[in-house]
């Protein structure tokens, strides 16, 4: 038990640089409060018990403004920056390293029993806002783009963004159509590349603030066609 508290609060000054101590850390970060009353809670709940784990998620919730449900299932390493207004359901499960930002929603879509939230797989990130609702698998190593909501699978080291969230960048690769998604989901990693993945699977890639915006890049390739097709027209009427 105290070592995995000893991983956890090492997680906050691996992920976020505003950590200064680590009484600080244990005091004033609600998202590792969350985190240590879900693992109360959950305990109970795989258990048999049902009014106590929820009244200690209720608790959670209203000391930290995170709600997990007892029955989600959360892997080592998993850290919540800000995390006021996450959700997380019952049936989600969490792998290893994962990182949520404010805001997040781990959902369902509809009434139905059994599975019906998604799995995130090892070292994914969720940015702010992102609502990600379904029973399907976000694969390792993917980012979700802030306030993306996102309704079906995402293969691994791939980054979606927009409503509904599209794949806009496949192993490092830009994409932009069906065709190229498909040949860079196909496309193996070099050799160093996953060395180096498994080499160091803490370390989890943040960066998640320059992310593409295929809106803005339809429109500017439409804005520089109209111009062209301006020009064109302007060059014939010179020449009538």
């Amino acid at each position: 038990m105290f070592a995995r508290i000893r991983r956890d609060i090492r997680v906050v000054f691996e992920r976020d640089p505003a950590a200064q101590s680590v009484i600080e850390v244990v005091l004033c970060y609600g998202g590792l409060h969350a985190i240590w009353l879900h693992r109360a809670a959950h305990a109970l709940y795989v258990r048999g018990w049902v009014l106590l784990p929820r009244l200690i998620s209720n608790f959670g919730r209203f000391l930290t403004g995170i709600e997990i449900h007892p029955g989600a299932t959360i892997g080592e390493g998993f850290f919540i920056d800000h995390g006021t207004g996450i959700v997380i359901g019952e049936t989600a499960e969490i792998g290893r390293n994962v990182t949520l930002y404010q805001g997040v929603t781990l959902g369902g879509t509809g009434k139905e029993k059994g599975k019906r939230h998604p799995t995130l797989g090892n070292n994914v990130v969720v940015a702010s806002g992102a609502k990600v609702l379904g029973s399907f698998t976000v694969g390792d190593h993917a980012k979700i783009g802030a306030g993306s909501v996102v309704l079906r699978p995402v293969p691994a080291h791939a980054t979606v963004v927009g409503i509904p969230g599209r794949i806009v960048v496949m192993k490092g690769q830009r994409v932009r159509t069906e065709t190229e998604l498909r040949e860079a989901h196909a496309l193996p990693l070099a050799e160093d590349e996953s060395a180096e993945l498994l080499a160091s699977e803490l370390d989890v890639d943040l960066d998640h603030d320059m992310l593409p915006d295929p809106e803005a890049e339809m429109i500017e390739s439409m804005r520089q066609e109209i111009e062209l097709l301006k020009a064109r027209l302007s060059h014939l009427e010179e020449q009538r």
